[in-house]
C-alpha cells in the first residue's frame, strides 16, 4: 500500500479488485506502467470499510493532523489518537499519566475538523474537571471553547446553553434533576467521553449509571446513538466481573445483557458466598472490551522518567468557612506585625491543616474537619495506578482517617510514622515491596524520606504540601531507585492556589519561604464561596 498525501489518497495493489471497487464507490482503477492499481480516497470511511474487509489501513488523521498544542505527541499519544479517531465506540485503556486524556482530545479535535462529529461531552471525576480537562483545552486547542457544567441545578442549565465545543460535567452531575434531559436535546452533542469509566459505571444498577447510559444512547439522528469512548488505565480494579457495566454502557454487544451471565464466564463459585475469577477471566474480559488501545507508562518510550500531575479538589463547606476566618485573622495578624519571616512556617501549616481537615488545636489535640474531596481524590489515584501506591501526607492527624477511608474503599494499608517501632517499619517495607498486600503505604514523608527502596510502587501521591524541599525529593526518591522497571509518577492533590504554590516551588526546588508572607500582604482572596 502507497499513501499520496499530495492526492489524499490510498493506493492498493490487489489480485481482485473488485472487492474493494464493489464496497467503496469513490474506488478508481488505474494502469500505471503496465500494473493494476486501485486509488481509494484516504478518509475515514474508506479506511473503516477496508479494515472491514481484511485490508489493513492508517488512519487518515496521521497523515492530514496539524496536531496543534504547546508540545509535539508522544508516539503512544499519536497512535492512540489515531486509533480512537477510527472507532466510534472504544476504550482507552492506557496507563495513568501516559497523556490519554490529550490523545482524546487530538482525536475529537480532528473529528471535528473533518466533520464527524460536532460538540463533545466530558463525563470525569470531579478533581480533574478544571486542572485536567479544562487546562488541557486552554493550553492546546486556543481554537475550541469549553463550558464546565458545575454548580447549582440552575447554573449547569445556563452553562448548557452556552455556545462551546466541549462540555465538561463531573459524574454525579448527570444525576442533577434535568440535566440528561437537557444534553438529550442538544443533538449537536454527539460524542460522549467518560474518564474514568471503571468508576461512573461500576455497577448498572446505580442511578450514575443509569444516567450515563440516557446520554449514551440517545439518538442524535434516526437510528444514529452518540459515539462514546470510555477512559480508564484500571479497568477491572478489583474482580472480572468489574468489566461488564463498562461494556454495557460504551459496547453493549459485546457482554451479556444480565450480569450473572457475564460472572458466570469470568468467575467460579467455591462456596455459598465465595466466588474466584476463572483462569481464562483475563482473556474472556479482553474480548469483551474491545475496540480498545492500551499502553503501559513503561511502553511509552519518549514520557519522562518522572511526570508530574496535579488533582483539584473542592474545599468542602466547614473547609471554606475555616479557611476564609484564618485568612481573616492572618490578614489582621500581619498588619499588626506578628506574621513574620520568623513564624510564616508555622502559620502555613494552620492552613494546610484546614486543607486536609485534619487540625491540632493549642492544646495538641486533634480535630478533625470534613475533607471528603480530598480523600476521594487520594481513593481515584489509588485505584488509577497501575503499580502499589504511597500515599504522602504532612501531618500525623490524617494519616488514620484516611488509612479508614482507603481501607473501606477495599484497599490492603499500611501506615508509617514515628510512633511505628523500627522491626514493624521493616516487616511493613517488606511485604510492600515482596508480598501482594499492602497494595498502598500511607505515611508521613519525613519517615520515608532517606535510604528506603520501594520499586514495588511507581505511584506517589502527595494528599497535601509539605514545606520542605529536601523532603519532597528524597521522598519522592522512593520509587526512583534501582530494580525501577517502570516509568514513576507523582500526583499532588491541591484543593487552594497556596497549595498549587508551594507544589510549584518544590517541583522547581525553589524558595518556599515567603509564600504566607506574599499571600496575606497582598490579600488574595484564594476561595471562591
Amino acid at each position: 500500500m502507497l499513501i499520496s498525501t499530495r492526492k489524499k489518497a490510498l493506493i492498493l495493489r490487489l489480485k481482485d479488485p473488485e472487492r474493494v471497487l464493489s464496497v467503496i464507490p469513490k474506488a478508481k482503477k488505474f494502469t500505471f506502467k503496465g500494473k493494476d492499481y486501485v486509488a481509494v480516497p484516504h478518509r475515514r470511511d474508506e479506511v473503516k470499510v477496508l479494515n472491514n474487509i481484511g485490508i489493513e489501513a492508517p488512519s487518515p488523521m496521521l497523515y492530514y493532523y496539524d496536531w496543534p498544542g504547546r508540545y509535539k505527541p508522544f508516539e503512544a499519544q499519536r497512535t492512540t489518537g489515531a486509533f480512537m479517531s477510527m472507532h466510534n465506540r472504544c476504550f482507552n485503556l492506557n496507563d495513568l499519566g501516559t497523556g490519554k486524556t490529550l490523545a482524546t482530545l487530538w482525536a475529537y479535535d480532528y473529528l471535528r475538523s473533518v466533520g464527524v462529529v460536532k460538540k463533545v461531552l466530558v463525563v470525569s471525576p470531579l478533581s480533574t474537571l478544571e486542572r485536567a480537562w479544562g487546562d488541557e483545552v486552554f493550553n492546546h486547542f486556543p481554537h475550541l471553547t469549553t463550558a464546565v457544567l458545575h454548580g447549582s441545578r440552575e447554573k449547569r442549565l445556563k452553562l448548557l446553553n452556552v455556545d462551546a465545543d466541549v462540555y465538561i460535567i463531573n459524574h454525579d452531575g448527570l444525576k442533577v434533576a434535568g440535566l440528561v434531559e437537557a444534553i438529550n436535546k442538544r443533538n449537536d452533542i454527539d460524542l460522549v467521553i467518560v474518564d474514568e469509566v471503571s468508576q461512573a459505571a461500576r455497577t448498572a444498577s446505580a442511578d450514575r449509571w443509569k444516567a450515563l447510559a440516557k446520554v449514551v444512547r440517545h439518538e442524535t439522528e434516526k437510528g444514529k446513538q452518540r459515539m462514546a469512548w470510555g477512559l480508564t488505565g484500571t479497568p477491572v480494579p478489583n474482580n472480572p466481573t468489574d468489566a461488564w457495566a463498562q461494556c454495557r454502557l460504551i459496547v453493549p454487544d459485546r457482554v451479556p445483557p444480565y450480569f450473572n451471565s457475564f460472572k458466570n464466564q469470568v468467575m467460579r463459585q467455591v462456596s455459598q458466598f465465595s466466588w474466584l475469577p476463572r483462569q481464562e477471566a483475563q482473556d474472556v474480559v479482553f474480548e469483551a472490551m474491545q475496540p480498545a488501545i492500551r499502553f503501559k507508562r513503561d511502553e511509552v518510550v519518549d514520557l519522562p522518567p518522572v511526570t508530574y500531575i496535579e488533582r483539584t479538589v473542592e474545599l468542602t463547606a466547614a473547609q471554606k468557612k475555616a479557611y476564609k476566618e484564618m485568612l481573616s485573622k492572618l490578614q489582621a495578624e500581619f498588619e499588626s506585625g506578628q506574621v513574620t519571616a520568623v513564624n510564616e512556617a508555622v502559620k502555613a501549616q494552620k492552613l494546610l491543616q484546614i486543607l486536609t481537615g485534619c487540625v491540632y488545636g493549642t492544646n495538641g489535640s486533634e480535630h478533625y474537619i470534613d475533607a471528603a474531596p480530598r480523600f476521594e481524590a487520594v481513593r481515584e489515584l489509588c485505584e488509577e495506578s497501575s503499580s502499589k501506591t504511597i500515599v504522602f501526607v504532612p501531618f500525623v492527624s490524617m494519616i488514620e482517617p484516611l488509612t479508614k477511608f482507603l481501607e473501606k474503599s477495599g484497599f490492603s494499608v499500611a501506615c508509617i510514622h514515628g510512633g511505628v517501632p523500627k522491626g514493624e517499619r521493616d516487616t511493613i517495607f517488606s511485604s510492600f515491596q515482596k508480598m501482594k498486600d499492602p497494595q498502598v503505604l500511607v505515611s508521613i514523608a519525613a519517615a520515608m524520606s532517606h535510604g528506603l527502596t520501594l520499586t514495588a510502587a511507581s505511584t506517589i501521591v502527595w494528599a497535601a504540601p509539605i514545606t520542605s524541599n529536601d523532603i519532597f525529593e528524597q521522598a519522592n526518591a522512593r520509587v526512583s531507585r534501582p530494580g525501577q522497571k517502570l516509568n514513576q509518577l507523582i500526583a499532588m492533590v491541591e484543593g487552594s492556589p497556596i497549595e498549587r504554590k508551594y507544589y510549584q516551588r518544590l517541583k522547581e526546588k525553589g524558595r518556599v519561604q515567603g509564600i504566607l508572607l506574599d499571600l496575606v500582604q497582598h490579600n488574595r482572596k484564594e476561595v471562591s464561596v
